[in-house]
């Protein structure tokens, strides 16, 4: 019995009988001749029927089929120098019709930019048969990989944490989700994994790494959707230059692994304010031809301002997370409520080519210096004991000093992929207008859901 063979290794079985599995890709129909390219993960081959094949007449694009037939040369005049299987073609047999196909509603066989955002969400099992959407799932899949190895090369434990967790103010609105057993209590879903991967570094696991997914109901853009991954880390033991030397070493890994170049090494450093005063912003692409497809330039931005000042609330409130540590200069400071407008913290953001691809910080460990930015925020002490109490008292355990980061795993993959879009290196992500792929959610659910959660649909007025 055959087993079936990768589009890719056929060029090594010259001469072998064979089964192929896959797609039809294109069909030329020269009478007696039919030739067909049949498609599966790793590429493309050319396949060879006589019209004297059962079914051979009947196939049309994307039929999935098997076949079994002889690797041949291809005549000198026939080969395909595009293809990596180009110089060889598979003589049919037999031939199996394991699935027909309707006509598609979008090509497969183009990029894709210019077919409607909204139809390529519905259909997006078809789209991701494109060609480059593909290889943009593959490069994801290596990029994954490269960072799981050199992760665990470094002493790291992969750790997952919940995805049912307690609303946190982490900068944008939780999705919330009520609880059946509770009613009229709410979970939320995590907008990082910040506060476990904090318990666990007082747990003493001292390296902490996940493949996280974080959820944040905030405006959508071409680098943002509701639902993220991201590579996050923590550390204890560790300074600062710590983390940004581990995490340089990351990037620089994964990009060279990639076939890219680093515009500069070691990645440049600017202070906050060295970065708005020359680029006028945070996030800034050192390139001086930012057409420049093969290149990823790197830069850090440290010294953050600790808190900044909301006009809505005439209070301070943290400037990246409540849990960023001041500088150490700066710390008695804050614990006086001394000009709280310059205080800077330990924080740091790693850009690349305009786009913010990382942040991070030495978190807080001492339970006082947390509280009191708490205090600053306008939280009573109730206020923190019901939204912080068990971060607090997990403090009192013995806390070890710590800190990390958690680089955007789809802005990287975006940026090595040369996508304008990061909804072009996500399998399955939502559209401009907040729809998720093929399954068209948000939807209404059933009455009877709504009553097993106490939950009543409040109309809004016209």
């Amino acid at each position: 019995m055959k087993s079936r063979i990768a589009v890719i290794d056929t060029p090594k079985l010259e001469g072998k009988e064979i089964e192929l599995c896959g797609w039809v890709h294109a069909r030329r129909d020269h009478g007696k001749l039919i030739f067909i390219d049949v498609r599966d993960r790793s590429g493309l081959a050319q396949v060879v029927l006589t019209s004297s094949i059962p079914r051979a007449s009947e196939l049309r694009l994307e039929y999935v089929v098997k076949i079994s037939g002889i690797v041949k040369k291809r005549p000198p005049a026939m080969v395909n120098e595009k293809l990596p299987t180009g110089c060889h073609e598979i003589e049919a047999k037999t031939l199996e019709v394991l699935s027909i196909a309707e006509a598609l509603p979008i090509p497969v066989d183009t990029e894709g930019y210019e077919v409607d955002e909204e139809v390529r969400m519905k259909y997006r099992y078809l789209d991701l048969r494109r060609d480059r959407l593909k290889n943009n799932m593959l490069l994801r899949h290596t990029v994954t990989s490269l960072v799981r190895g050199y992760m665990n090369t470094h002493d790291f434990v992969e750790i997952e944490t919940p995805m049912l967790t307690k609303t946190s103010p982490e900068g944008a609105r939780d999705f919330l989700v009520p609880s059946r057993l509770q009613p009229g209590k709410f979970y939320a879903l995590p907008q990082a994994p910040q506060q476990y991967k904090q318990l666990l570094m007082i747990a003493g696991f001292e390296r902490y790494y996940q493949i996280a997914r974080a959820m944040r109901d905030e405006d959508l853009r071409g680098d943002r959707q509701f639902e993220h991954t991201q590579i996050d880390l923590e550390m204890s033991f560790v300074k600062e230059r710590d983390v940004l030397d581990l995490v340089e070493g990351l990037m620089i890994h994964v990009a060279e692994s990639c076939g890219k170049k680093i515009w500069k090494k070691p990645f440049p450093v600017f202070t906050h304010e060295e970065a708005v005063k020359k680029f006028g912003s945070d996030k800034f692409d050192l390139r001086e031809d930012a057409n420049d497809r093969d290149t990823l330039a790197f830069a850090w931005v440290v010294d953050f301002p600790l808190l900044e000042w909301s006009e809505e609330d005439k209070r301070y409130t943290f400037a990246h997370n409540p849990f960023s540590a001041p500088k150490a200069e700066h710390a008695e400071k804050l614990m006086r409520g001394e000009d709280l407008g310059s205080l800077r913290a330990q924080q740091y953001d790693l850009v690349c080519n305009g786009y913010e691809l990382a942040s991070g910080g030495v978190r807080i460990s001492d339970p006082k210096v947390q509280r009191k930015v708490f205090e600053i925020m306008g939280l009573t002490g109730e206020e923190i004991e019901s939204r912080f109490g068990h971060l607090m008292r997990a403090y009192g355990y013995g806390a070890p000093p710590h800190a990390g980061m958690a680089p955007g795993l789809d802005r990287l993959v975006m940026l090595l992929a040369n996508e304008p879009n990061i909804r072009e290196v996500i399998a399955f992500p939502v559209s401009a207008s907040g729809q998720t792929s093929v399954m068209d959610a948000p939807s209404e659910v059933d009455k009877r859901q709504l009553d097993e959660l106490g939950l009543e649909i409040k109309k809004k007025k016209s």
